[in-house]
């Protein structure tokens, strides 16, 4: 199996994924931007925002699948 045909095979495997964490990315990145013009904030806060975004998302991620275990266990 050639590297493009392993590279096809994986975004296949994990498109669901990968779509959920361009969808958090894009929302992330226009709610701060968003926020930090509307109050004329500084560059060195929105830079300081949109890293906070890397710990969101895997809070996030963590807490979506806590909920789902939580779901799960009550309805078995």
């Amino acid at each position: 199996m050639g590297w493009l045909a392993k590279i096809g095979n994986h975004i296949y495997e994990n498109r669901d994924g990968m779509v959920f964490d361009m969808a958090f990315a894009l929302v992330w990145v226009t709610l701060v931007v968003a926020f930090v013009t509307i109050v004329d904030g500084p560059d060195w806060a929105q830079y300081l925002l949109l890293a906070a975004g890397i710990p969101a998302y895997f809070g996030f991620v963590y807490s979506l699948e806590l909920a789902k275990e939580h779901q799960k266990q009550r309805g078995a």
